[in-house]
């Protein structure tokens, strides 16, 4: 064969094999440190509670007395257990934790998306807001414990 046609099928070879798509690659290796119903009984829920007791009112026989955080560190608490529940969504989703790939996936992104309007409203430090994105919230819990945990009363325990 000519020298020229020797380098000709060396560069059609060397474009063959760069042509080929790259193997995929592995999956990242999450290795959960709790089972599902750990996560939920030691980080979601006391994150939640955090959120849902931030704001609320009181009332007995003196009267009613509106709670709120009145600090920005108090605020920033608040903000910060939104953010637990928000990102532990993604902690569900996990392929070891995930009950399946259908509803399951759903409603652990309802469970981040409630809980990134939940920062969000306690970023603004508006008690209203964090009032009614706890209702939200709760509701992304409620819909995921109805599904997979039916006649189980929440809290999760």
């Amino acid at each position: 064969m000519p020298r020229s046609g020797s380098i000709a099928l060396a560069v059609l070879i060397g474009a063959c094999q760069q042509a080929q798509p790259a193997p995929p690659e592995a999956a990242p290796p999450f290795q959960p440190a709790a089972t599902t119903k750990q996560l939920m009984n030691e980080i979601i829920e006391p994150a939640a509670n955090v959120f849902w007791e931030a704001v609320g009112s009181v009332s007995d026989r003196r009267g009613t007395v509106e709670m709120a955080p009145t600090t920005d560190a108090e605020w920033t608490t608040v903000r910060n257990a939104a953010t637990v529940v928000a990102e532990s969504g993604n902690l569900l989703m996990i392929e070891q934790r995930a009950a399946d790939r259908d509803q399951w996936m759903a409603l652990s992104r309802g469970l981040i998306e409630a809980g990134q309007r939940a920062r969000a409203a306690a970023e603004s430090k508006n008690r209203t807001a964090v009032f009614d994105t706890g209702a939200e919230l709760y509701q992304a819990c409620v819909n995921c414990h109805t599904k997979y945990m039916p006649g189980v009363a929440y809290p999760f325990k």
